[in-house]
């Protein structure tokens, strides 16, 4: 890569105020933005004879063409400023969360008439009730079926529950309460709401002591089939509660952050306790080489930057600057104060401490991975012939029905993992009817040629497909002089064959054409570099048949409203701003509908009855 011209740094133009930086580089594109208390001082560590200090700066500065300044009031704007500049470029020297999942919470609504329990993965501020975070959806799982064995709520939408004749099979077997038939008052279903928010907040004391209140009454008054249920209920939540293992006798919420580094490499730990109980962690790898102060501020401000919930307090394992804005911030995140500690003693310190052998154990065991995924990767690499290493591995895949809505995809593999960020749909725009290949080499041209304007190429392109489909990519690569830059091959599907005199049914192996190659390529059956190129195929199918599925829906739906008398471009714009999405247009109800200004009641009518009677296709 070519190095920019080198950039002539005055620092007399830059004031002194706070605010937020931006780098660019040659082709005008954003390189790195930072922000600082005094822009001035700032940038001049960047361009002094001693340099900035951190190791990716030798690589950032030849770069840099131009410099980019926004003057802001606050320190506090700088921060909320630099995040979105941060969002909106995605910048090559920034830190960037490969994992930006965020993690999933339980919602619950007690002013809802009977309020069931959500899982979703954003953080509202809506005035209901958040408990979390889960790692993993088994762990949600796991909770739910706890939660559900103790306090009968119910599982299903109202709306949906509404609609069922007889009561689910959840109500068979005790798990559901049955609302919707009437088997529950509304003031018994608050009572399983009220010990369902207890038991998730952690305050299982209060709601044993309660239940055995319960059991006690019913028990006198010789109902004993109730105590005895009453008494499963507590055994059941004190058989959890001894499953869960206490880290903080205080019983308050935090986040504990820790941090291991070896080398140029780095791992992030944060572990979750709330009301006193390790609920669960999750680890990053780094691959930024910051100072770690600088890092571990970079680090927080995108994570909760995120739709996730932010506890009281956060420790972390050392002093670092701008630690107060930053707790100005996530204060004003979380409506209420949010305290940034840095531990010295005591049951905090040995938190951390713990937070940082996760951290190094994550390491360690990434390590492990990272070999392993290597040799998959090099097994690839010498078995299809390719010049250099896949590390980044594209999949293109095209779905549609008798050319309709037609859909094509990109699934994407980095360093052996997949990434769903990455992941690519295309709606095609010069191709009619069904023409598999020149839907392909639409697709394959339009993510080239933006690869080659952002300087973003794949190492190796798998198509979902013969020697047909793998001649389409050779053309476009040929056509942009990619040949050299990006290796491609085919991946045709096993074929299911039955043996000449024989009732025995078998299925071929996989097969990968490779361009300029006659006869295809076998791999070892269950050997991990098959099994790696076959998910990758499989995502590719999954995304495109997915999109599709959804186009499909929204122009069968837009077409149903056209068709109804009284909507027009302006109604169906008018419907569709108000309620944000088709999905959410469907699920209204009559009343809704006729409630809503600028659409008469005999045209909401027809409305809904269409909606009910058009089927829905995902």
């Amino acid at each position: 890569m070519s190095e920019a011209s080198e950039f002539v740094f005055d620092p007399q133009r830059y004031p002194t105020s706070p605010g937020v930086y931006l780098m660019r580089g040659a082709k005008g594109e954003v390189l790195y933005v930072g922000k600082a208390r005094s822009l001035r001082a700032r940038l001049r560590t960047y361009f002094s004879s001693r340099g900035d200090g951190r190791a990716h700066i030798r690589f950032l500065m030849p770069r840099v063409t131009a410099l980019e300044i926004v003057v802001t009031d606050t320190e506090k704007e700088a921060l909320i400023l630099e995040n979105t500049l941060i969002k909106k470029h995605r910048p090559r020297y920034n830190l960037t969360l490969r994992d930006d999942k965020t993690y999933i919470s339980l919602r619950l609504d007690p002013r809802e008439e009977f309020p069931g329990l959500q899982i979703v993965r954003k953080v509202m501020r809506d005035g209901a009730s958040y408990f979390g975070p889960f790692a993993s959806a088994q762990a949600v799982r796991q909770t739910l079926k706890e939660v559900y064995r103790i306090f009968p709520l119910r599982h299903y939408p109202w709306k949906s529950c509404q609609r069922r004749l007889r009561p689910c099979l959840f109500f068979q077997i005790g798990q559901c309460s049955a609302p919707c038939h009437g088997k529950i008052s509304r003031a018994d279903y608050g009572e399983l709401v009220q010990g369902v928010m207890a038991l998730l907040s952690g305050r299982e004391a209060d709601v044993v002591a309660l239940l055995r209140q319960e059991m006690t009454q019913a028990a006198e008054a010789f109902r004993y089939e109730e105590a005895a249920r009453v008494r499963d209920q507590i055994r059941a939540i004190e058989q959890t509660v001894e499953r869960q293992k206490v880290v903080d006798p205080g019983g308050g919420d935090s986040d504990i952050v820790g941090l291991h580094r070896e080398g140029g490499e780095l791992e992030v730990a944060i572990l979750f306790v709330r009301q006193g109980k390790l609920v669960g962690q999750r680890t990053y790898p780094l691959e930024w080489r910051l100072d770690d102060a600088a890092l571990l501020v970079n680090f927080l401000q995108q994570f909760y930057a995120r739709d996730v919930l932010i506890p009281k307090e956060i420790l972390i394992p050392f002093q670092c600057e701008d630690l107060d804005v930053l707790e100005e911030w996530l204060t004003e995140r979380a409506g209420r104060k949010v305290r940034l500690l840095v531990p010295q003693r005591g049951e905090r310190l040995r938190l951390v401490q713990l937070a940082e052998r996760n951290a190094a154990e994550a390491f360690r065991q990434r390590g492990s991975r990272r070999e392993s995924k290597l040799a998959i990767l090099e097994e690839i690499q010498q078995v299809l012939k390719l010049s250099r290493l896949p590390r980044r591995m594209e999949c293109f895949d095209i779905s549609h029905v008798q050319g309709r809505a037609a859909v094509g995809s990109m699934a994407v593999v980095v360093e052996g993992e997949a990434v769903p960020a990455a992941y690519r749909s295309y709606h095609l725009r010069t191709v009619e009817g069904n023409d598999d290949y020149a839907s392909l080499y639409e697709v394959l041209t339009r993510r080239l040629q933006r690869g080659l304007r952002e300087d973003d190429l794949p190492d190796f392109i798998l198509i979902d497909g013969g020697r047909g489909q793998l001649a389409v990519l050779c053309r476009v690569l040929d056509e942009l002089h990619l040949a050299d830059r990006v290796e491609a091959a085919g991946m045709a599907k096993s074929r299911v064959q039955r043996r000449v005199r024989s009732e025995r049914v078998e299925r071929s192996e996989e097969r990968f054409f490779l361009p300029q190659r006659s006869n295809p390529v076998v791999m070892r059956q269950g050997s991990p570099a098959l099994f790696l190129l076959e998910r990758l195929r499989d995502e590719a199918h999954r995304f495109a048949v997915t999109r599709h599925r959804k186009r499909r829906e929204k122009e069968s739906l837009l077409s149903s409203l056209d068709a109804i008398p009284g909507i027009g471009p302006s109604r169906r714009r008018l419907l569709l701003r108000h309620f944000g999405s088709l999905k959410a247009l469907r699920e209204a109800d009559l009343e809704t509908l006729c409630a809503l200004p600028g659409l008469p009641e005999h045209v909401a009518r027809r409305l809904y009855q269409e909606l009910k009677a058009t089927p829905s296709l995902s």
